[in-house]
Parts: C-alpha cells; structure tokens; sequence
C-alpha cells in the first residue's frame, strides 16, 4: 500500500538509502533535515560529524537526486537547551550522558516527529538498523536489526509506545554491506561516506576545549584520590574521565589503576584496582516501558548497559519510586556507569529501558 512518509536525512549513506528505497517502492516522500549546531570556523575539513554543514548539503544533494521534496528544520535553539545543556551538566554531575539517545528521544521522535506529521504523512522513517513490528493487537513492538554489528535499537528505548507507531526503519532487516550496495544501485553519490564517529558538536572530539568554551566546570582541575582518599595526583576536568576509564590519567602506580568513581562535590577521580569496577547491581531512573503488561513484579531480562557492550541475564524489579527500577545481575559487571542508558531485552525484542542513576 503507498504511503506519504517523512524521512529523517542526516546527510549519511543509511537515511539516504532509506529514502531513496522508500522513493523506488512507489511511496510518497518528503526529505527533512534537522539544523542543530552551527559548527562556525570549529568545523575542520576532516571531520566526520552527523549534523556537520556538509551533511546538510549532502541531504540537500540526495533529496534533488530522488526528486522530493526538501526541508530543512531549524532545532538549534531546541538542541542546545535540551541535548548540550544537558550534556554539560550531566559531566558536571559526575557522569557519562549518551547525547543520541537524547537527540533521538526530544528531538527526532518529539519535535521532528511532530513535524513532519503536521505535513500529513502516514509516518517519519529513519535510517536506524531497527526493526519495528506489531503484535497480533496491532501494538508496535522494538526489535534489534538483523545487522549484529549495527543494529541501533539501544538508541531507541526511550522512544514511547505512541511514537513508535508513527515510525518505521526501512533499513532494519538489511545489513551495512547490503546498505551500501543498494546505494550504489540507486546511484547515490555518497555510498561510500565515512561513519559519523564523535559528538557531532565536538567534532575533533576535543571535550576539555569544548568544556572551556562553555564555561563548564567539567573543564575545573582537581584531585585524583585512591580508595582510602589518597592523593595521588591531579586530573584536568571531569569531564576528561569516566568510569573504568584506565589511560591518561597521569599518574604512575606499582599496578594499573582505574577510574572507579567520580565525586562531582569534590571535584574529585577516585581509582583503584580493576576488581573494584565490579557491581551486581543498579538503579534505572526514567524507566520507559515498551510492553503492554506493566512491570509489577521480578522479570527475567538481558541488559546492555552499553552500545559497545554485550547483553547479559539479569532481574528487573519495580522500585517504590515512579519511574524507577531495581536490576540485579547474575554475574558482576565491570564498570557500570551513571549517566549511561541501560536497555532491557527479551531476545531480540526491546522491553524498555532508562538511564543508570
């Protein structure tokens, strides 16, 4: 059945795929692309960032290729407040944010989402590596995409039950290699575009800079202690460190030590030995629940509290807090840390997710 779809272009190889494949089934399509951050002179030729000014043109270019109709969406006032300012503030606290999952959940699948339906289309399809079904009641379900190695439904817990019936993943039964062929097949001219690699508003991946010029106090020096509160050294800003986090801390050590600890009212790193990474347990704050049954008692899932990380067994409970969850692990995981997304699956399939308090 042909449908009026919005698609997210970001100026990559995988929503241009996505739109030209969408074009190619007969449907009816609208480009759009999502202004967040003006890079200024701070773009450097080389860099690989998914909302650089280049990516913009790249879309643009794409979009005339297909035919369709083109717009772009001017978020920046949206994005700083709610992704930077947010960013910031979560290294000032002491931990570690993942800024796409945020861009994802208050921009793409709120403020974009909303757009693009004011337009009149059926849905908003992106190019994640996800999959979106329904059960046999018609309510969307999450799945992981068939591609092990990119599938991005980490990304896309904290999408709601309402949203995920407006979307769709075109991309998500296809791996990266076929991806890239179908480019070449619809004669796209960036088939074979670099992956986006860091924080697309700190595109050299220069945090300590990026800090300064904000002003932040994650850009603030102070102490490096050991577990018995030690000093042994002096860190250049918080927001240089992370849980787990063993290399460029500056300091010499008879064994290897590592970030296990983060007190952001001392301004203070706290290191130790690689055992003390170990924990059996977290807290899920701003639990966002994909299934039907509500989550009312003990259940069986595998958590990823990682993207780069496997999935592992591990027991989610209700808290007496809204919006929280108690996870108990099966095994001890190392380095485990606030700020980071926990994501909770049933197999392939998304049960839910939130952020590790």
């Amino acid at each position: 059945m042909k449908k009026k779809v919005a698609i997210a272009m970001s100026g990559g190889v995988d929503s241009a795929v996505a739109a030209a494949w969408l074009v190619d089934q007969g449907h009816e399509v609208i480009g759009l692309t999502m202004q967040l951050w003006d890079h200024g002179e701070q773009l450097s030729p080389s860099s690989r960032t998914c909302c650089a000014t280049e990516d913009l043109y790249d879309a643009r270019q794409v979009a005339q290729r297909l035919d369709i109709p083109f717009y772009v969406v001017n978020l920046e006032e949206q994005f700083r407040q709610a992704v930077v300012e947010d960013f910031l503030s979560s290294y000032e606290a002491g931990q570690t944010p993942n800024p796409c999952v945020r861009c994802n959940q208050r921009l793409k699948f709120e403020t974009l989402l909303n757009k693009a339906l004011s337009l009149g289309v059926d849905y908003l399809a992106t190019g994640h590596y996800a999959i979106k079904k329904e059960d046999k009641n018609g309510h969307p379900l999450l799945y992981k995409g068939v591609d092990r190695f990119k599938d991005q439904s980490y990304f896309l817990f904290a999408t709601t039950v309402a949203q995920l019936g407006k979307l769709d993943f075109p991309l998500g039964g296809l791996t990266k290699d076929k991806t890239r062929q179908l480019a070449d097949r619809f004669d796209l001219h960036l088939s074979q575009k670099r992956e986006s690699q860091d924080v697309c508003f700190v595109p050299d991946g220069d945090y300590k800079a990026f800090f300064m010029r904000e002003g932040s106090t994650a850009a603030n020096s102070g102490l490096i202690v050991d577990l018995d509160g030690n000093v042994l050294g002096e860190h250049k800003g918080l927001g240089n460190h992370t849980i787990g986090q063993r290399k460029g801390l500056g300091i010499s050590a008879p064994n290897p030590l590592y970030v296990v600890k983060i007190i952001s009212e001392k301004n203070q790193l706290v290191v130790g030995p690689e055992s003390a990474l170990y924990g059996d347990s977290l807290t899920i704050k701003d639990l966002n629940w994909l299934c039907r049954q509500k989550l009312e008692q003990p259940r069986q899932v595998q958590a990823k509290i990682r993207y780069a990380s496997n999935s592992v067994p591990a027991t989610i409970s209700p808290s007496n807090k809204l919006s929280y969850a108690n996870l108990q692990f099966d095994n001890p995981q190392k380095s485990i840390t606030p700020g980071q997304a926990c994501v909770l699956y049933d197999g392939d399939r998304v049960l839910g997710g939130g952020w590790i308090s």
